[in-house]
């Protein structure tokens, strides 16, 4: 990097600040602080839903997976995840935004108190607060990566600069300035990725063009759709997983959905955001295809192949334009996270654990929803530190087999509790599917795999405990129900179109006892 390069990445980092302290005005309360006050369009909620799901493990693990494995980094990433964002369009995005417009709660796991209980609630809420704390702190460590291969800074100076910038912009303006800034990071990334490709399409010239280029020894394989780890039971494992994660199993994703007026809004936000993770990751990959001809990456696994490549490539100017681009995707995911997670707590756990949260004014939620934000990205820079401990190991390890294979037992219960084919499961199911998810997640991945040579594949690693939550979950139901009058009411709420039809059902609000903590206005 040279001073044209370092002007353009602080200039970001000065715009993002001035974003939230321009959001800073349009945030009154809670309800505007978490969800935007219901006010957010859906053009404007589909780009943030988009950007907000990936970061820099792109840049670094996924770019390791394509530099050695090649077109199925695609195949078994993001066109699931298109894919699941799609039909969740239908499934889940309109119900979610009823969450907010029709029982005017703030966090998407608010709503769970009434659906079951107060002990499901908390279970789900603290299990998907450490996860996110685990998860964000792959986020940083990915970005610092990158930052010391362009730069030389130490990997802790790396997570200490994006996370006190992510810090400022997203405490002071909540989810507003969440969605302003990711709209200038798309803005951002749509050209760094443009400039990129053509960089290397140009480059291809010399090794046979576009389409020659594939009959390379050195990308041999890489045109294969499903390869090595990444096979058929990956690829349908990871639909799944996805198919909760991205359409609110992850908490910031849910809150892209509450946050536009209405459930028509919410579901052509999920259709932009799933036509943008169909067609924009293929530009994005493509360079990552190509880059065992053009570079040789340092690190065994290949995470840095990518960083490389932009310095052998681009001039002066765009390099740092690039190099904005890999923050642009990792502050985007890291401030969403940080948002959904300050809500969870603010909302559905400081209640339970302190009367006088119960009582709070408007004035102390906001400064205790800033002060949440501020400490929980503290802790995930903290855990960030330690991804490439003997725990954590590599980038790609933490956010693929942690994150992939523990989701699926959180969101299970908070995702179809929302639909009428699951009315019958009730805490029972939900407690026992969560409990038993987490404990095959920790057998397959250690016990059995420490006994088994070879260990166990990662397509099992992750998509047994999906399994094991989602047929408890289901057949709990069935053999113990617990659809109660008042639980059912909850669910026809969420799922009537009917807006006088759904009044029938009272609001949830008040205190801990007889709802899920102050209710929010919208």
């Amino acid at each position: 990097m040279n001073s044209l390069d370092w002007a353009v990445l602080i200039g970001y980092f000065g715009v993002m600040v001035a974003i939230g302290v321009w959001s800073h005005k349009r945030v009154d309360n809670v309800s505007d602080f978490f969800t935007a006050g219901g006010k957010m369009p859906w053009w404007l909620s589909g780009i943030s839903h988009h950007m907000s799901g990936y970061s820099a493990v792109m840049f670094t693990g996924y770019a390791g997976i394509a530099y050695t494995y090649g077109v199925t980094s695609f195949v078994t990433w993001s066109f699931p995840i298109a894919l699941g964002i799609a039909i969740g369009s239908k499934l889940f995005a309109p119900r979610i935004n009823r969450l907010r417009s029709r029982l005017h709660v703030a966090s998407p796991l608010e709503y769970l108190k009434n659906r079951y209980d107060l002990k499901t609630q908390q279970a789900l809420a603290w299990s998907g607060i450490l996860l996110k704390i685990v998860d964000v702190g792959a986020k940083w460590a990915a970005i610092a990566t990158l930052l010391s291969v362009f730069t030389g800074v130490s990997l802790n100076q790396g997570i200490l600069i994006t996370g006190v910038v992510t810090g400022i912009y997203c405490t002071i303006g909540g989810l507003w300035a969440d969605a302003l800034t990711e709209l200038g990071q798309f803005v951002i990334q749509l050209l760094a990725g443009v400039a990129m490709f053509v960089a290397v399409v140009v480059k291809l010239g010399d090794y046979g063009g576009f389409f020659g280029v594939w009959d390379r020894p050195e990308l041999a394989g890489h045109e294969k759709p499903l390869v090595g780890p990444y096979g058929t039971v990956f690829l349908l494992a990871f639909l799944f997983i996805k198919l909760f994660e991205y359409n609110g199993g992850m908490l910031n994703q849910a809150q892209r959905y509450m946050a536009t007026p209405n459930a028509k809004e919410a579901e052509r936000s999920a259709r932009l955001s799933a036509v943008l993770w169909l067609v924009w990751p293929l530009v994005l990959f493509f360079p990552m295809w190509m880059s065992p001809l053009l570079v040789d990456a340092q690190k065994p696994d290949g995470s840095d192949s990518y960083a490389l490549m932009t310095e052998q490539l681009l001039p002066h100017g765009l390099l740092g334009l690039v190099i904005v681009g890999f923050f642009s995707h990792t502050m985007a995911m890291c401030s969403s996270d940080a948002n959904a997670i300050a809500a969870v707590f603010t909302r559905d756990v400081a209640p339970v654990l302190s009367a006088k949260a119960r009582t709070w004014s408007e004035r102390s939620g906001l400064i205790s929803a800033r002060l949440t934000t501020v400490v929980f990205l503290a802790l995930s820079m903290a855990v960030a530190t330690q991804v490439n401990s003997p725990t954590f190991k590599d980038i790609i390890t933490v956010v693929i087999k942690w994150v992939a294979g523990l989701m699926g037992p959180i969101a299970i219960p908070m995702m179809l509790g929302l639909l009428r084919p699951f009315r019958r499961s009730g805490p029972t199911a939900a407690l026992t599917s969560w409990a038993a998810g987490l404990l095959a997640f920790w057998l397959v991945n250690y016990p059995i795999n420490w006994s088994v040579e070879g260990g166990v594949p990662l397509q099992y690693q992750v998509s047994i405990p999906l399994a094991v939550s989602l047929v408890l979950y289901i057949l709990i139901g069935y053999l113990k129900p617990e659809d109660t009058p008042d639980r059912l009411a909850v669910i026809e709420k969420i799922n009537t179109d009917d807006d006088s039809a759904a009044a029938t059902v009272p609001a949830q609000g008040g205190g801990v006892e007889d709802g899920l903590g102050a209710g929010v206005k919208d």
